[in-house]
């Protein structure tokens, strides 16, 4: 099985010529939906579903069962179902959003077990009810503490790990990281790029 990270939270999957595709976002780039036999949507939200490339991609998109995805159709999944997907055999598990900031209402968030050994949890830290090989595990994201990743890869025990949900660690979600700042505090926040003087 080859596993091929893309920007974000994107991950490509592949054996013997069958494609999976996790999370093809707004953010990820579109050479990860080459040859794509099927795609796995965590959630709703546009930095793990980009809706405009996957509804002419033409290949089965799954996703939870309540996620509000207008103008993409989708095999709708609910927790604790078990499916095939581009021939590998895929269980969702969890079911919401970890919870952000303020009482922000959260939304339906499956993670995915891939032939039980290789596990995509979204944006939730919901612990698989199995052993797991390999575990891609959130980094950064507003609904998260590196203490509380941690504690997830050590309750997950993996044979190994690596990051997932680390767009906003650059340019491009430094800007969405200041618009949550702006808007959610009353204290004239505001970007200072390197020499810019208040």
């Amino acid at each position: 099985m080859r596993i091929t990270k893309y920007t974000h939270a994107c991950v490509r999957i592949e054996h013997e010529g069958r494609v999976l595709v996790i999370d093809p976002g707004t953010w990820s780039e579109p050479a990860a939906l080459t040859g794509a036999d099927a795609v796995l949507v965590t959630h709703e939200h546009a930095d793990h579903v980009d809706v405009l490339r996957l509804a002419g991609l033409g290949v089965p998109v799954h996703a939870p069962a309540e996620a509000d995805i207008p103008r993409l159709a989708v095999a709708r999944v609910a927790p604790g179902s078990e499916f095939t997907a581009a021939g590998f055999r895929v269980r969702a598990v969890g079911g919401r959003h970890a919870a952000v900031h303020g009482g922000r209402p959260d939304c339906a968030n499956l993670g995915y077990v891939i032939d039980d050994a290789v596990y995509h949890p979204g944006d939730a830290l919901h612990l698989p009810e199995q052993p797991i090989e390999t575990l891609m595990v959130p980094v950064q994201g507003s609904w998260l503490k590196t203490a509380e990743a941690i504690d997830f890869v050590r309750a997950v025990a993996p044979r190994q790990a690596f990051g997932i949900h680390d767009g906003q660690v650059n340019e491009r979600g430094l800007g969405s990281v200041h618009g949550w700042l702006a808007e959610r505090t009353d204290h004239g926040y505001r970007h200072l790029r390197p020499g810019e003087s208040l």
